[in-house]
């Protein structure tokens, strides 16, 4: 991977507190270069230093690929956004993200959901990875800790570690308007292993798939969290026999980008 390329969004992360996402230790001297910075403004990083653990394909394909080289700005990126819930009720809504262009840069806003269900981030003055991704993380661990009173950044340390060492990383294909194109599944399921999984017994076997492919404008199709599996939509018991079973589905799903003039 090309030095300019490396560490994208792992920076980027690390400009909004995500330290635990990011694939190295190398990460803490590109967050304290974006520190000094003006605005959240990413980093680039020339590589690990020596002796640094190697990189996952699955951090490779989220953390440090430039998603957005691909689309020219200005445009506006659509996803849709479902939640299905037997704890409490789903929702649809819409994910926004503006890419402008200035001074040979890329500035990212991401306007994700609405109303009370409204979880922005930041500007990113200059973006290279999809920020859609930690728009989705971010606020999926923000529910994790609402429904389990558990601590955010044990949430942050279980993903990070779940990308780094037990992601499995599948080729598969999509259908985006009409095509049909390659593109790359990345699935954890960060709890599962965790030595302290019973204090969020609910939360087990919740699994994350992150789709990503080329071939689609800012390289990110679908990101789903879900504690549903092939067997049905219930796969951790909350209490004792007869005890509800929690099933919650949430999925982001890239439908559109459109490009101005601008």
């Amino acid at each position: 991977m090309p030095a300019r390329h490396a560490c994208l969004l792992g920076a980027m992360l690390y400009a909004f507190g995500f330290a635990m996402f990011a694939p190295h230790p190398v990460h803490a001297q590109a967050g304290a270069e974006i520190g000094a910075k003006t605005g959240a403004r990413v980093g680039v990083q020339a590589g690990p230093p020596s002796g640094a653990s190697a990189v996952s394909p699955a951090e490779t394909l989220l953390f440090e690929t430039d998603h957005l080289a691909r689309v020219k700005a200005p445009a506006v990126l659509v996803y849709a956004f479902r939640k299905v819930s037997n704890v409490e009720p789903g929702f649809s809504d819409k994910v926004q993200l503006d890419l402008a262009k200035g001074n040979s840069r890329t500035r990212a806003t991401l306007h994700f959901l609405s109303g009370a269900n409204k979880h922005d981030i930041p500007t990113l003055e200059e973006a290279h990875g999809n920020p859609v991704l930690l728009g989705f993380l971010e606020r999926d661990i923000a529910e994790m800790k609402r429904l389990t009173g558990g601590s955010a950044g044990y949430f942050r340390k279980r993903i990070r570690m779940a990308l780094a060492d037990e992601a499995q990383v599948s080729a598969q294909t999509i259908t985006y308007q009409g095509k049909t194109l390659p593109a790359q599944a990345v699935r954890i399921q960060p709890y599962l292993n965790d030595p302290l999984h019973a204090r969020f017994e609910q939360y087990v076997h919740k699994t994350y798939t992150f789709i990503v492919s080329e071939q689609v404008p800012g390289g990110v199709y679908q990101l789903r969290s879900s504690l549903a599996n092939q067997a049905g939509m219930v796969v951790a018991r909350t209490g004792g026999a007869g005890a509800a079973l929690p099933a919650i589905d949430e999925t982001l799903t890239l439908l559109s980008v459109t490009h101005s003039q601008r």
